[in-house]
């Protein structure tokens, strides 16, 4: 007998513990209830990932559920906020109880892992399309904004660019001897929660590392009015993207591929001895107006964009 859409709920999206003190009432009723703490705001973010468009058919569906929930923690991490609870709704073409089983475990996993909630969601029949809100606590007034860059500051970012980037270039069939850390990278990126954490009252703007380093920046300078140059010498490649590099001679994948869920931040020169967290320095916010691009003392427009939906 085919699983209800209540069954099906029940079986595979409640046997988890609520973790987070916030979370007053989760799944069973018409609403979640939530309390927030005096002295913090809520942070609420939602992100949809379709098949074919933001993951390949017949993707394994346990990474699957790892990485729906990682790229909404990163949204949380981008503006310093601690993660406590999601919601999760999913569009399925038929109930496969193995498929979910797997999901289920993926997206659970890291939800335990980082002490978050999923308080309700919602169950449809369609094509393979999966959406998570997610939700977390700032303090009052101090959230990490796209909007706070000012001419001076450093830009700094964690971890290494473009590793997402060959790991799709791997699944569409480029061939790399050391294909592991690329692919683990694409399928299961890490949200930078700590980081975010950490770059409260330290970091002037920040965004999350999602569409390319060059779309994102480019929305901190927008939003800052202001201009940035970057230093090709100074991006953290890894040997395997400047091995691609070589191999290839697309210098511009890992600053327009996306996946990477790193944060990209700015901070002033006086806050830079406060900052306590592995980040390499890449660049400078400037007041000329776009961004730009310091190639071996050659500086030119740096005009590439990451992804774009509807481009």
């Amino acid at each position: 007998m085919p699983l209800s859409e209540f069954s099906l709920i029940r079986r595979f999206f409640t046997q988890q513990r609520i973790a987070n003190p916030s979370t007053l009432l989760g799944i069973g009723d018409d609403c979640a209830l939530l309390s927030i703490p005096d002295g913090y705001e809520l942070a609420v973010t939602t992100d949809t990932m379709v098949e074919n468009v933001h993951f390949f058919a017949g993707a394994d569906p346990e990474l699957l559920g790892h990485k729906l929930l990682a790229v909404n923690l990163s949204d949380l991490a981008g503006m310093g906020a601690k993660p406590i609870s999601v919601t999760l709704a999913l569009t399925l073409p038929k109930v496969d109880e193995n498929w979910l089983t797997a999901f289920a475990k993926g997206f659970l996993n890291l939800a335990e892992r980082h002490s978050v909630d999923l308080i309700g969601g919602d169950t449809t029949s369609g094509p393979l399309t999966l959406t998570v809100q997610a939700m977390g606590l700032v303090p009052k007034g101090r959230a990490l904004r796209r909007s706070a860059a000012r001419p001076g500051d450093f830009i700094y970012m964690t971890g290494f660019l473009g590793d997402a980037g060959l790991g799709l270039k791997i699944k569409q069939g480029y061939r790399c001897a050391d294909s592991d850390a690329a692919l683990t990278r694409f399928n299961r990126p890490d949200p930078q929660i700590e980081a975010g954490l950490a770059l409260i009252g330290v970091a002037n703007a920040c965004i999350d590392l999602s569409d390319g380093l060059a779309g994102d920046l480019s929305h901190i300078l927008e939003q800052s009015q202001v201009g940035a140059c970057i230093d090709w010498e100074a991006l953290p490649l890894s040997k395997p993207v400047l091995s691609y590099i070589n191999n290839t001679g697309d210098w511009a994948m890992p600053l327009t591929a996306g996946d990477d869920y790193e944060l990209c931040f700015t901070v002033s020169p006086d806050q830079a001895e406060q900052l306590t967290i592995a980040a390499s320095k890449i660049g400078i916010i400037e007041a000329k107006p776009g961004l730009r691009l310091n190639k071996s003392g050659n500086i030119q427009p740096l005009e590439v964009k990451g992804f774009e939906h509807f481009s």
